[in-house]
C-alpha cells in the first residue's frame, strides 16, 4: 500500500496536501503532450505525487516514464502551484490541495505509448488546441501556456 492510501485508510474522503510534480512536454513542433486521465475524464500534464523521501526530480521521472514511456533528459522548473486553483476532488470523493511543481522539457520524435492504468490517452495539442474539458490543477497550467505563447 503506497503513502496516500494509506492516509486515505485513516481519514477518508477528507481534504488533505499533496505534492505533486508534472512535466510540460513539447515535441519539435512546439506542441505540448497531454494526458487523457481515466480517474476523471480530463486532460492534464502527465506526473503524479512525490513518494516519502523521494527527490522531486526522481518522481518527476519515474511517473513520466510510468504514464508515456518517455525518459526525461533535461528538465527546467516552469512553475509552482498551489492555493485553492489547485483544489481537486476525484470522482471518488477523495478531496487534494496539490502542491504541484510543473517542470518543461523538450523531445525530438517522441516515442510514447499509455503505459498504465491511469492513462486513456495521450496526445501532441498546439497550445491553442489545447481542450476545454481539463483538470482543474491544470487550468492555471493551461493559461500560464497561453500567456508564455504570446
Amino acid at each position: 500500500m503506497g503513502y496516500i492510501e494509506n492516509i486515505r485508510e485513516k481519514i477518508g474522503h477528507e481534504p488533505i496536501i499533496l505534492c505533486s510534480t508534472g512535466c510540460l512536454i513539447f515535441n519539435e513542433k512546439g506542441e505540448v503532450l497531454l494526458q487523457h486521465r481515466a480517474d476523471d475524464d480530463k486532460w492534464g500534464n502527465p506526473g503524479g505525487c512525490i513518494e516519502l523521501g523521494e527527490k522531486v526530480e526522481e518522481a518527476l521521472k519515474r511517473e513520466i516514464k510510468e504514464e508515456t514511456n518517455i525518459e526525461l533528459n533535461e528538465i527546467q522548473l516552469f512553475k509552482i502551484y498551489s492555493g485553492e486553483e489547485q483544489h481537486h476532488i476525484y470522482p471518488n470523493g477523495d478531496e487534494a490541495y496539490f502542491v504541484n511543481i510543473v517542470y518543461k522539457a523538450n523531445v525530438e520524435k517522441a516515442i510514447f505509448e499509455v503505459n498504465d492504468k491511469e492513462s486513456k490517452a495521450l496526445k501532441f495539442f498546439s497550445i491553442a488546441d489545447i481542450p476545454e474539458n481539463v483538470t482543474e490543477p491544470f487550468k492555471c497550467v493551461k493559461e500560464d501556456l497561453k500567456l508564455m505563447e504570446q
